[in-house]
């Protein structure tokens, strides 16, 4: 960019004059609801309202994922004729045929408005996006959730974050979460989230993401696609999932959009709106550096054993790292990418694989959950998180690995050497964090009931079980067996 156009952009920090923006319409969001004649409150009998705020839409598999057993598990504890859900999504075409029973409404990209209009509509709000609070992706999603969960809090209402996960924020955005939480419950995955907001004076309570229940499509679907793809129905199937984990985070930028929608600059680097990746010479060498590492250790164990790979794009923006990635491959790797392929039948190709080497959070998750040996190379602290949860650190590395190539390499090996060891540390996994999403719900209806004592959930107690979504037989018998 030129240095004129970069110190403008630094005068116009779009991220300030979002957060500046979305605090003035709490304020007054809060003052309109202390002077209205009829605010929207609940009267007892009334179905409860609850707006769902997170990253629906941008056929994110991992995001759609938690999501949905989000909402069967509200569904459960709730009861359907006693609540009545709303979910914001980035775009209605995406999610369609997802979410059953849940309203659906288009979120703007720019937000601050439709929340400002939207939230005091109903009897409180759930943050539901895994990444909720840092500033690794984007601050402007935390920022739309932050205010969410604000205008929720300065009227009163629910005011629940769910599963998430916090991490690095920037000062603006750790004080405007700090300013607009400090009457929410954040339900984490992790306790290193807890502490991270606990030290800005949140109250938290621990949890797990909300994904391993999913049931996928049936495993003659996956068989099917992979069949299509050219798997002869005998090779092990290898799944590795790509990311771009260096042009983040997304920002709001003001120039470049001016220079974008004028003149056709930055097309490369274009997110959507008026919200740009951050690409850098030194971004694009690390990119480059990333791929090639996977790809020397893909190609050495492909020559070592009779695999059959594929790339899975768990988001539809990673098509462009499968594609990269799969020009550097030896052997032709077909793809399974989210803008092709729903949320169902993308788990469900994950469960029909072998193994699965991934840079994405969720496809280790769901592939967990059908104890399918999994590997994770990083670029932020879930999947760190997640493998230290499983008590096999050493089998993760970081995207910046100067020996990325050697460490995947081992991590590929080890899987293939050892699948049993790698199944038996995920079989003690499923059951614990299932009993943890359980106490999860517990922790809602206990939030609920504090701010609206007269609401009466359909569950009010007994077992783990029926504090989870509807389960199948396979996860009824992972809790038996640990039972």
């Amino acid at each position: 960019m030129h240095p004129l156009l970069e110190k403008t952009a630094s005068l116009l920090d779009a991220d300030r004059l979002l957060i500046a923006a979305c605090d003035a319409m709490i304020e007054t969001a809060g003052q309109s609801w202390a002077r209205a004649e009829n605010p929207v409150r609940r009267k007892p009998g009334d179905p409860l309202q609850l707006l769902l705020a997170g990253y629906a839409g941008a056929r994110n598999t991992g995001a759609d994922v938690r999501v949905e057993e989000m909402i069967r598990q509200f569904r459960r504890i709730l009861g359907d004729d006693r609540a009545s859900l709303t979910i914001m999504t980035n775009e209605p075409l995406l999610t369609r045929g997802y979410f059953r029973a849940v309203r659906q409404i288009h979120m703007p990209t720019v937000f601050p408005n439709f929340l400002r209009q939207e939230c005091p509509q109903h009897h409180g709000v759930v943050a539901c996006e895994g990444s909720m609070f840092k500033s690794r992706f984007s601050n402007a999603l935390s920022i739309m959730m932050t205010m969410a969960l604000g205008i929720a809090n300065a009227e009163g209402k629910l005011s629940v974050g769910y599963g998430a996960e916090a991490g690095e924020m920037t000062p603006e955005l750790r004080r405007f979460v700090q300013r607009r939480c400090r009457h929410s419950l954040v339900i984490c995955r992790n306790e290193p989230s807890r502490r991270v907001l606990e030290q800005l004076g949140i109250r938290t309570r621990g949890g797990t993401d909300t994904a391993w229940t999913f049931e996928p499509s049936p495993p003659g679907t996956a068989k099917q696609i992979l069949a299509a793809l050219g798997w002869d129905e005998k090779l092990p199937v290898l799944a590795v999932c790509p990311i771009n984990p260096f042009w983040w985070p997304v920002k709001p930028n003001l120039v470049k959009a001016l220079a974008h929608f004028s003149a056709g600059e930055f097309g490369e680097d274009h997110y959507r709106s008026i919200y740009f990746h951050e690409q850098t010479r030194r971004s694009r060498n690390a990119y480059r550096k990333y791929l090639e590492g996977l790809a020397g250790a893909i190609n050495r164990f492909a020559s070592e054993h009779g695999v059959f790979t594929v790339l899975v794009g768990m988001e539809a923006l990673d098509r462009r790292a499968c594609e990269d990635l799969a020009s550097l491959l030896h052997r032709p790797a077909p793809l399974v990418i989210s803008d092709q392929y729903d949320m169902f039948d993308m788990v469900a190709v994950l469960h029909q694989c072998s193994m699965v080497l991934s840079s994405r959070f969720h496809a280790i998750v769901t592939s967990m959950s059908n104890l399918v040996p999994s590997a994770g190379v990083t670029m932020d602290e879930r999947i760190r998180n997640l493998m230290t949860d499983r008590r096999q650190p050493e089998l993760f590395c970081e995207a910046d690995d100067p020996d990325l190539e050697e460490k995947s390499l081992a991590m590929l090996r080890a899987l293939w050497n050892e699948p049993d060891r790698a199944r038996h540390f995920i079989a003690r996994a499923l059951p614990a964090n299932l009993r943890l999403m359980a106490q999860m719900g517990r922790d809602f209806a206990g939030e609920l009931r504090q701010v609206d004592p007269d609401f009466e959930p359909a569950v009010t107690s007994g077992p783990d079980e029926a504090w989870l979504p509807g389960l199948s037989p396979r996860f009824q018998n992972i809790l038996e067996a640990a039972a």
